[in-house]
């Protein structure tokens, strides 16, 4: 895991917990005006010296600021950010940046719906994760699925389009597949 998605899986871990994710919405509430300490004890409930350990793990985390006022505030972004890092991070996310026509089907790294079946962009699905399961020789269908599931749910849907359009191939069985066709070199993908 990089450094970067260990950051985000952190805030992530952090606002796991009930009383800090109520802290911090309440932060977030606010907005640009933020709250102070006692406003933040009003509203969330809690002893002084709780708020302010739950403020100081906010502000240490990087999700909030606080200021020498006593005027503390959500960081705008700061959850976009640790979800793009951890997008970053999904096995996928190399590949679609070749299909940037591809990516509303998509949701942080996984396949959420396939296109329309004789579209286009089916095609270009099919080619995305025929690249992306890079099947090297004979698979079982075991092993097709297990490269699949990195990136899809509907493992059984991603595996018949690869097979309708042609980029596996399988044997009379069902139990082994083969690649149908040669991949085009990578620089060609941008300009479909």
């Amino acid at each position: 895991m990089s450094v970067e998605a260990a950051h985000a899986a952190g805030l992530l871990m952090l606002l796991s917990h009930p009383v800090r994710l109520r802290a911090f919405a309440e932060l977030a509430r606010h907005g640009k005006e933020g709250a102070s300490i006692f406003e933040m004890t009003i509203h969330l409930d809690l002893p002084r010296a709780e708020v302010g350990e739950l403020l100081g793990r906010l502000v240490g985390a990087g999700v909030a600021t606080g200021t020498g006022d006593g005027i503390y505030r959500a960081r705008d972004g700061v959850l976009r950010e640790a979800a793009q890092a951890l997008d970053r991070t999904q096995p996928l996310a190399p590949l679609l940046k070749e299909y940037p026509q591809l990516k509303s089907y998509f949701s942080h790294g996984r396949l959420t719906s396939l296109p329309p079946t004789l579209s286009e962009r089916a095609q270009q699905m099919a080619e995305l994760f025929a690249r992306f399961i890079a099947v090297d020789g004979v698979l079982s269908e075991a092993e097709v699925n297990d490269r699949i599931a990195g990136a899809a749910d509907d493992v059984a849907a991603v595996r018949r389009m690869l097979v309708e359009s042609g980029w596996l191939e399988r044997d009379r069985a069902g139990t082994s597949y083969g690649s149908g066709r040669v991949l085009p070199a990578a620089t060609s993908l941008t300009a479909a």
